[in-house]
């Protein structure tokens, strides 16, 4: 049975996450993507690319780190895409993605890999609040 668009509509939504930076944590944010992600029309491929990128930005930031400090994530969900927002929350860092990114070998490979699996990725530092990356994947893509 088809539900009426503005039903579809009415289930925009946020979903915020805290986990320390550490790897035993990450497992806890592919679930938390997975369950989100099942909430919105995406196929099975679409919901496994979503958990393998959500995966690469927190590591990606633990591998930056010293175990300290917390990664947000925030989920936004409209009818026909997810965004996810993960935040490295340590201060005056420097830009944690793109360093990565840049990087030569296995460490550049996360961004990389993200940016494939993803529609749009953008990321931001601030010296206040830490560095952003921004992942958006859009139903059917």
């Amino acid at each position: 049975m088809s539900e009426p668009a503005s039903l579809i509509d009415s289930r925009i939504g946020r979903v915020e996450l805290r986990i320390p930076n550490r790897p035993e944590w990450v497992a806890v944010a592919r679930l938390t993507i997975s369950a989100i992600a099942n909430r919105l029309p995406f196929s099975v491929e679409e919901i496994e690319d979503l958990k393998l990128a959500i995966a690469e930005a927190c590591t990606t930031v633990i591998q930056s780190g010293d175990g300290e400090g917390t990664i947000d994530i925030v989920c936004e969900t409209d009818a026909d895409e997810l965004r996810i927002h993960v935040r490295d929350t340590r201060p005056n860092r420097s830009d944690v993605f793109k360093e990565r990114s840049e990087a030569t070998g296995i460490e550049g490979l996360g961004v990389f890999l993200i940016q494939a699996l993803m529609d749009e990725v953008r990321h931001t530092v601030d010296p206040q609040t830490g560095t952003e990356l921004v992942m958006t994947k859009r139903v059917g893509s």
